[in-house]
């Protein structure tokens, strides 16, 4: 007999809402990181705290499984799926530089539309949901960026191919993560973006202690409050929540971007760019909760 789902619990609706808080105002602490650092150094910093953070993790979990021939080693793993976290973290945060903490969080919260799409490419169906959602999405993003001209402004554009690597990055996860350790796997990726990173900041970038200080804040939210804190409650607490509120109360995420740079950096959105957020984010649930529902009927629906 198939057991029904059980609902989510409210302390785990309410932690997954403090996830999507804390990914949010981590666009600002982003942001406003870059007022002392440049965005390699930023990223590189944040990322090694990050997996830091995640070091007591693993080592309760130090144990080495012996490995099968579907299984690969967890750095393996995480050296693939950082390159793509690289690629993702690199063009978001160099496009911040160039638009709005509110706009790149609705802009990069777009994967969710793009991971069905590119999907198609390695033979995944997908659902009517996620052409919906592609449609408002576009349709969104048109009214949030293209200017007059037909022109999308640099840092927005740099976001929403940020978007296309995260969408990546999720696939490689979906494939890696059954076949090696989860957490091992989420430490390594980011050592290997952080340090991918540093060194393109020392090439690229004039690094100080004096402009790491300042910038202490920001990194330290960047890094220990979003990366490590964050990944770890969304880990544990995803597992006890019901998909369709996690996927609801996550793409909240893109709201408290836009909040937090209206409370903290005095940004404000047109009525155009506030109806394409609104259209992006109906585009975002919908190519989530389609999937979700589908296929809660069709367990349902099944003899037991």
């Amino acid at each position: 007999m198939v057991k029904p789902r059980e609902k989510s619990s409210p302390y785990a609706d309410l932690l997954l809402l403090l996830v999507a808080l804390i990914w949010g105002f981590g666009f600002v602490a982003q942001r406003v990181g870059m007022d002392h650092v440049g965005p390699y150094t930023f990223n590189g910093l944040r990322f090694i705290l990050g997996a830091c953070c995640l070091l007591p993790l693993v080592m309760r979990r130090s144990r080495q499984p012996v490995l099968t021939e579907q299984q690969m080693s967890a750095w393996t793993a995480g050296l693939i799926a950082g390159v793509f976290l690289f690629a993702g973290a690199t063009l978001q945060q160099v496009g911040l530089q160039y638009t709005t903490a509110g706009k790149a969080g609705f802009i990069t919260g777009l994967y969710v539309v793009f991971v069905p799409i590119i999907g198609l490419l390695f033979g995944q169906r997908t659902n009517a949901g996620t052409w919906i959602g592609a449609l408002l999405a576009v349709a969104g993003l048109y009214l949030l960026s293209i200017q007059g001209t037909l022109h999308i402004a640099f840092g927005d554009l740099l976001e929403t191919i940020g978007a296309v690597f995260w969408a990546c990055h999720v696939l490689v996860l979906g494939y890696l993560s059954p076949r090696t350790s989860p957490v091992k796997l989420a430490m390594v990726q980011f050592l290997v973006c952080g340090f991918l990173s540093l060194g393109v900041a020392v090439a690229l970038e004039t690094i100080s202690l004096a402009s790491i200080v300042q910038a202490g804040v920001p990194i330290f939210y960047g890094g220990v409050i979003s990366v490590g804190a964050g990944y770890t409650l969304q880990v544990v607490v995803q597992r006890k929540a019901h998909p369709a509120n996690a996927a609801i109360i996550l793409s909240l995420e893109s709201p408290f971007a836009a909040l937090g740079g209206w409370l903290l950096l005095n940004e404000f959105l047109s009525g155009r760019g506030l109806t394409g957020c609104i259209l992006m984010l109906g585009g975002m649930l919908i190519s989530q909760l389609w999937t979700v529902f589908k296929q809660e009927k069709e367990t349902s629906a099944l003899p037991g």
